[in-house]
């Protein structure tokens, strides 16, 4: 919708009210900054939300990679054969042997419970870049050294160069009954990987140390895999799964973690939906600071009909008048939500010492920072339905200001 100079120039005039008129333009800029902080909020809670779920993913999947293969009984057997299949299934990027294990640890007369794995050299080296102390090079085959998780390390008191105990209850029977396995190690390295859950508990180590420690021989329990897509895993591993048939399960990421990740679905869609409310709420101030307007130029837009104005360009001159309203606060909302999440660290910090309250408590998000990840399609999404709602506000007044009748309104002028 183009207009004319003499459009552009009424419709400036009407955005910008004169002093009379001040509680005029005090509503429309009540709109723009209602409009703003509700299109700022669907920015920040949107990219919070899929921030949250990407990493969540992101450090699920880098441990325990996008599937894995488990036989019945914990032990898998011809677990060489079962290796070499899944690396030639189409689609499986990576495919490694795993030892996972529940066990006890003690240091200090502290005593927590641990989930020791056991890994290849290549799987321990990915790892290099979550270490925060020490070094992941000291682990090696028959070397009685381990790297523990940053909050375990932190329950322990433990730091790199202190020995730990692993308890393993499953020990070797003697005459006087079976005795708990007993090994020290030292601790060379520390990781990070931001889970929460997954840093309290994991302690690494080579696999043919694993396997000496739970006595198991050469078996394995597990066999991780990773995909090419993830959201297709359950296709690619579709032959494999025929093939383990009644001798192993394989399942994927979407299985072990149903339940969190369907909550975070309808968690995002409930919020957005909340939120649009801000947004239409915005544009009914929108509605009403044009109703307000157009009673106000009753009179002007009377001599403008009289003068030739058509009702096609009344109704472009409030509708342009309204919608710029709208944008600006779009535009101003992208803005805010764009700084906001630059600095959400900071900002939870502030909101922390003011308040007095943890509120990204680790233990309970998992997480151990506030993430964002932000959707150039859901941003469209975003500015579209600000923009189709303020655009929809002004239809109303518009006509309203078009169907004037010059006759009634200059009859006792």
């Amino acid at each position: 919708m183009l207009l004319s100079p003499f459009e552009w120039t009424i419709a400036k005039r009407y955005m910008l009210p004169g002093k009379g008129e001040r509680f005029i333009a005090l509503v429309a800029g009540i709109s723009l900054v209602a409009v703003m902080l509700g299109v700022a909020a669907l920015v920040i809670v949107m990219s919070v939300m899929n921030g949250f779920r990407a990493e969540l993913f992101d450090k699920i999947v880098s441990l325990n990679g996008h599937a894995i293969v488990q036989a019945y009984g914990g032990r898998l057997e011809n677990w060489e054969e079962v290796l070499a299949n899944a690396r030639k299934t189409p689609g499986v990027t990576h495919a490694s042997p795993l030892i996972e294990q529940p066990l006890m640890t003690t240091f200090n007369g502290r005593v927590e419970g641990i989930l020791v794995r056991g890994n290849t050299q290549g799987d321990i080296d990915a790892l290099a870049d979550k270490v925060q102390e020490g070094s992941l090079k000291s682990l090696a085959d028959g070397v009685s050294n381990i790297a523990i998780g940053s909050q375990l390390a932190q329950n322990l008191g433990a730091r790199v160069g202190d020995t730990i105990t692993i308890i393993n209850p499953a020990g070797r029977p003697t005459p006087f009954g079976t005795v708990p396995r007993q090994i020290a190690y030292t601790v060379t390295a520390i990781f990070e990987i931001g889970i929460y859950d997954l840093d309290e508990r994991y302690v690494i180590m080579p696999m043919a140390n694993a396997q000496q420690l739970l006595l198991s021989g050469d078996t394995i329990g597990t066999i991780e895999i990773t995909t090419s897509d993830p959201d297709r895993v359950s296709e690619f591993l579709a032959p494999l799964e025929r093939q383990l048939k009644g001798k192993a399960v394989v399942t994927t990421w979407k299985q072990m973690n149903a339940s969190l990740f369907e909550a975070l679905a309808v968690e995002r869609v409930a919020m957005f939906v909340v939120l649009s409310i801000i947004v239409l709420v915005a544009v009914f101030n929108i509605l009403s600071s044009l109703i307000m307007l157009v009673r106000a130029k009753t009179r002007d837009i009377a001599i403008l009909r009289t003068m030739g104005a058509t009702r096609r360009s009344l109704i472009k001159v409030f509708v342009t008048a309204g919608f710029c309203i709208g944008a600006a606060g779009t535009v101003a909302g992208l803005i805010l939500g764009a700084v906001f999440l630059y600095f959400r660290q900071p900002v939870v910090r502030l909101v922390e010492t003011l308040t007095g309250q943890n509120l990204w408590d680790p233990s309970i998000r998992f997480l151990t920072e506030l993430p964002a990840r932000t959707d150039p399609l859901e941003i469209v999404i975003i500015c579209v339905l600000s923009l189709v709602l303020s655009f929809l506000a002004t239809l109303y007044p518009a006509f309203k200001a078009a169907s004037t009748d010059p006759v009634q309104v200059l009859r006792y002028e």
